[in-house]
């Protein structure tokens, strides 16, 4: 089978230049794109460069268009309205699409969805094989440890994150309510300031830290009567997430249209 034809989404980005120096060094992988916002200084300049690495004769456009015509899947670390649009281009080119863009809403997520009727979407908080693991310890030891453990998430990212909780978090909160039969939108505490009142039995707590350079701290802690078991993950290089994804893309080659995880890439 020849090369995998990938663009990368949000080219100049940090988890954009990321994405193109792994997809560079991933056997079975061409890139042949980059895309960024209208107005970024980095349309017109050179992919490779923008990425700190050896030109590649690829100019980073503002135009997705003939990109998505062109290519095999695209890599998505972008913004919630610009992952709709480009699911939208996704499903109309039928191509794969590998989204590790946060913050999205429920009425995002619907027309992801409805993207998914006509495209291999792979939609992850969090790309990393580390994390993926995390959760399904998550939930698994939220089963066995029953509603006496209180359950408490919390993360820490560098200070220009702009979404929180982060999707990671989002994610081990949904793995561990699921675990316990609840809904997280019912029992998410987001929050804490003032008089609060005694904590709710089966709330699960977010909590979200911002500051410096870190790539990304997570630790569910489940507090019971009398013992504390800790569940942590540290991603000190943003290349996890990248390597991830471009897993995801090469797995999802092929597969029929729908919308997947990193659980079904990885095969946990």
């Amino acid at each position: 089978m020849s090369d995998m034809k990938i663009a990368v989404l949000g080219a100049a980005g940090r988890m954009g230049q990321a994405l193109t120096q792994i997809l560079v060094a991933t056997p079975g992988c061409a890139v042949a794109g980059g895309i960024e916002a209208k107005g970024s200084p980095a349309i017109g300049r050179d992919l490779g460069e923008v990425a700190g690495i050896e030109p590649l004769g690829i100019a980073i456009t503002d135009d997705p268009l003939p990109v998505f015509a062109a290519v095999d899947g695209v890599l998505d670390f972008t913004s919630p309205a610009s992952t709709v649009q480009f699911a939208a281009l996704s499903a109309q080119a039928r191509i794969v699409h590998v989204i590790g863009t946060t913050g999205l809403g429920d009425a995002d997520m619907a027309k992801i969805e409805a993207a998914a009727r006509h495209a291999a979407i792979v939609k992850a908080g969090n790309m990393s094989l580390g994390v993926n693991l995390l959760a399904l310890l998550t939930g698994n030891v939220a089963k066995a440890l029953g509603p006496e453990f209180d359950i408490e998430i919390l993360e820490m990212h560098h200070r220009h994150k702009r979404d929180a909780p982060s999707g990671t978090s989002l994610m081990l909160g949904e793995a561990a309510a699921a675990a316990r039969g609840v809904s997280l939108a019912e029992h998410s505490v987001r929050t804490r300031d003032g008089e609060t009142g005694p904590r709710r039995d089966g709330d699960i707590g977010f909590a979200a830290l911002r500051g410096g350079d870190v790539v990304g701290e997570h630790r569910v802690i489940f507090a019971g009567p009398g013992e504390r078991l800790e569940l942590a993950h540290i991603a000190t290089d943003r290349g996890i997430f990248a390597r991830g994804a471009v897993r995801a893309a090469l797995w999802a080659r092929g597969k029929e249209p729908g919308l997947y995880s990193m659980r079904d890439v990885l095969g946990l």
